[in-house]
């Protein structure tokens, strides 16, 4: 028997979002918060890729600016990492990835990439798809995985599925992709049957990702290219030339990439995934007591329903109350209806202009 192709995975972790504010925040953004238990989601993404009959050590992209927790938190969980690049500036994910693609210990090296800020409750789930996925990986597919839709959501990017391809059991080719639609499109989309989320994860080989970007995108690769070569390195610990690598467009893989090259499949799973973008989402997914309230930390909730409190700084307790948010930390207090968490932004940017 044939031994089991290793998977290097590739950890993004240089996400600096304020969307669960005030927990998030630039110097500690949410991949990094401890929000469904002891360990942070950054943390739990290595629980993910642990199984060593499958992957290698992991290798992580992260930013310069999140070093010192970075560090502090692959200790706290025992992880090692084959390397650690740390970007000097945010340039969004296709130029994070090349870099990683470049940092591969050989060309044909099979790359998972992954968020670093995102839940998948069934591992098990996601690891079987991933395996399913490695031979059409190797045959120079760009793989990316659909989530199955659970309603017509408006916050996420849509791949619309085509035909099977031959030689896998599951993958199949993707036709196109689709950004943030309206509801109206969402709605006839999930109808249509064809379309599943874009969870932004990925495999393929080290060098079919960069053949992809030096077809499309070769300013983008070259500074990536100089960036590797002008840094320094530390141990397993990459610092690319800030000069080169700010140099480099800022784009997504999804746009300088995915929907530009040829032999994109997409691999249908169901996961139990979340991006976990909002405090709203936050509560779609945890567990409930029997008046379907979300309890983090310290909260009492008498005669109260639907509501999500999450409080570790301070004692919280609602009487006769529904369908609301609460979150504290330190010495800030949010409220708001549930439904509502897209505005938490606002809110952050409101009280930020006033300091």
């Amino acid at each position: 028997m044939p031994q089991q192709t290793l998977i290097t995975p590739v950890i993004l972790s240089g996400g600096s979002g304020t969307r669960l504010w005030p927990l998030s925040t630039r110097d500690r953004p949410k991949q990094f918060l401890n929000l469904l238990g002891p360990l942070s989601m950054f943390q739990l993404t290595f629980q993910r890729c642990a199984d060593d009959r499958i992957f290698r050590n992991p290798m992580i992209v992260g930013s310069s600016s999140h070093e010192e927790i970075l560090q502090e938190q692959i200790r706290e969980v025992g992880a090692n990492p084959s390397a650690i690049i740390l970007e000097p500036c945010a340039r969004n994910t296709a130029p994070a990835i090349a870099l990683a693609a470049l940092a591969a210990e050989n060309p044909s090296d099979l790359l998972l990439v992954m968020p670093s800020d995102h839940v998948i409750k069934n591992v098990s789930a996601f690891q079987k798809a991933v395996q399913e996925s490695i031979s059409i990986a190797q045959s120079r597919w760009l793989v990316t995985f659909g989530i199955e839709p659970t309603g017509p959501e408006t916050g996420y990017g849509y791949i619309q599925q085509g035909d099977a391809i031959v030689g896998s059991s599951r993958s199949l080719s993707a036709q196109r992709f689709v950004e943030k639609p309206s509801l109206e499109k969402a709605e006839k989309m999930l109808k249509d049957g064809d379309y599943s989320w874009n969870a932004g994860i990925f495999l393929f080989r080290a060098d079919t990702y960069l053949a992809a970007m030096e077809k499309n995108c070769p300013e983008m690769l070259d500074a990536c290219k100089s960036a590797m070569a002008k840094g320094r390195t530390a141990g397993e610990i990459y610092y690319p030339d800030p000069d080169a690598f700010a140099s480099a467009p800022s784009e997504s893989i999804d746009y300088a990439i995915m929907e530009r090259a040829e032999k994109i499949a997409v691999t249908p799973v169901s996961p139990g995934w979340s991006d976990v973008g909002s405090w709203d989402s936050l509560f779609d997914i945890s567990d409930k007591d029997d008046d379907s309230n979300v309890i983090f930390g310290k909260a009492e909730t008498i005669r109260s329903s639907n509501v999500l409190i999450h409080s570790h700084d301070l004692d919280v307790a609602v009487f006769g109350v529904e369908n609301l948010i609460i979150v504290t930390h330190q010495n800030r207090v949010v409220i708001l209806p549930r439904g509502q968490s897209q505005n938490v932004k606002d809110i952050a940017q409101k009280l930020a202009e006033k300091e």
